[in-house]
């Protein structure tokens, strides 16, 4: 299969150079192994010959975990572990070996089911790990295209407009239906149902039959449904244990699952002083809209365009492509959304270095003056009242987007922008 080249490949790089030792997480099947094997190959042009050993491999598993310190004389760094949570055993053997040795890049680490991995990480290697998060493949990835943190700054905007290519709705829904799997892409015979189907019985019977709060496999696969037919909408656990048949704590608890997993996000309000009424529930979004498509039985692209789910999951698509190029650079992703109690909402706010940026998602190719009728609620934030005279509390508000079905990047007014959804 053809490689595609990774945005996060850069980032990878980077922090391998600051650490001894580099985690990729992620959901399975997102390419973690196949990027870091090809970089691999590119760093024995430097003469760094790295091993690989896959703990899927019974027999590697066994040792790693009946004699961690037998294994890392057989596997001896520089090493690629594939699927570290299978032994975490190795963990305070992997520290021993990067505080004598004090090299940078000695150990990289690839695990699926982060819910088991972090706390013996955070426990074992803290400080001395540098941590990724791949997801799925982003538009940038796929269509070839610079990858950058996304900005609603016009100029940001506009440098990108001579590298994007224009895509019209019905190549839009294509690529929403299609999901963000490498392997769907790189392998053009793979079938579509096949592969997700495949997908979430690996994810059912690896990962989850493993968690002592998941009996039941095929009552967890309803949660999953439920909770895709729910993307972008706020989180109320009663709503979600209601229609899954569970209790609201357990349906709190499959959350963090998926959340671990990287199968969905959680959003959380933006708030400060001089926001009153804003409302404290997280903004739920898949971040895969292939297997949330699977999950809700949607056959084609042209069905889900003009289905009941069709503006929420272009909007969760539009989410997942921003998230996706904060990941890809290696940072966190300063996101956030805004509902008060008034019903006012804003799809999402991009928050860093004290700028405060609106973001509108329309499914519409003329959204209008009446897209951001909202924006004015963040008023309040620019003022010294609330903060009592502590005026390095204010937030500047940045510029505004909505982003849309629109043909061109064109203003709305002197501080918003109508932004294509192609030129994210």
């Amino acid at each position: 299969m053809a490689y595609i080249k990774r945005a996060a490949e850069d980032s990878i790089i980077r922090i391998s150079k600051m650490f001894p030792v580099l985690l990729v997480t992620g959901p399975r099947q997102v390419g973690k192994t196949t990027l870091l094997q090809k970089l691999a190959e590119t760093e024995m042009e430097t003469g760094i010959k790295r091993k690989y050993v896959t703990l899927d491999d019974p027999d590697a598993r066994y040792l790693a975990k009946r004699d961690p310190a037998l294994f890392l004389q057989r596997y001896s760094p520089p090493v690629l572990i594939d699927e570290i949570q299978y032994a975490t055993e190795l963990f305070p053997y992997i520290k021993m070996s990067v505080d004598h040795s004090k090299q940078k890049g000695d150990f990289w680490l690839t695990g699926s089911q982060v819910f088991r991995l972090m706390k013996n990480v955070s426990e074992s290697l803290a400080g001395r790990v540098g941590i990724i998060n791949l997801l799925g493949l982003s538009d940038a990835e796929i269509y070839g295209t610079p990858s950058k943190p996304f900005s609603t700054d016009a100029k940001h905007l506009m440098s990108r407009l001579s590298a994007a290519k224009p895509r019209g709705l019905n190549e839009i829904y294509q690529r929403i239906f299609k999901g963000s799997m490498p392997e769907i892409y790189a392998d053009k015979k793979i079938d579509w149902e096949i592969y997700y189907r495949s997908y979430v019985d690996t994810y059912l019977q690896r990962d989850i039959r493993d968690l002592a709060q998941v009996a039941d496999e095929m009552q967890f696969y309803n949660f999953m449904t439920i909770v895709a037919a729910h993307t972008s909408k706020p989180v109320v656990y009663e709503e979600l244990a209601g229609a899954a048949g569970i209790s609201a704590p357990t349906a709190k608890k499959w959350l963090s699952i998926l959340v671990s997993s990287h199968i969905i996000a959680l959003v959380q309000p933006y708030h400060n002083n001089a926001l009153k009424r804003v409302v404290k529930m997280p903004l739920l979004h898949f971040l895969d809209t292939g297997l949330a498509a699977y999950l809700l039985r949607w056959g084609n692209p042209e069905a889900l365009e003009k289905g009941a789910m069709s503006g929420a999951i272009f909007e969760s698509y539009v989410f997942s492509e921003i998230y996706k190029s904060y990941w890809n650079a290696g940072k966190e992703p300063p996101v956030f959304y805004y509902r008060d109690k008034d019903q006012k909402e804003i799809d999402l706010l991009i928050y860093q270095n004290g700028v405060l940026s609106p973001i509108e998602i329309k499914k519409a190719a003329s959204p209008g003056q009446s897209a951001i009728k909202n924006f004015h609620v963040l008023d309040p934030v620019r003022t010294e009242e609330p903060f009592c005279g502590l005026e390095t509390l204010n937030v500047e508000i940045g510029n505004g987007s909505v982003i849309c079905m629109a043909a061109d990047l064109l203003p709305i007014d002197e501080k918003n922008w109508q932004v294509p959804v192609w030129l994210i």
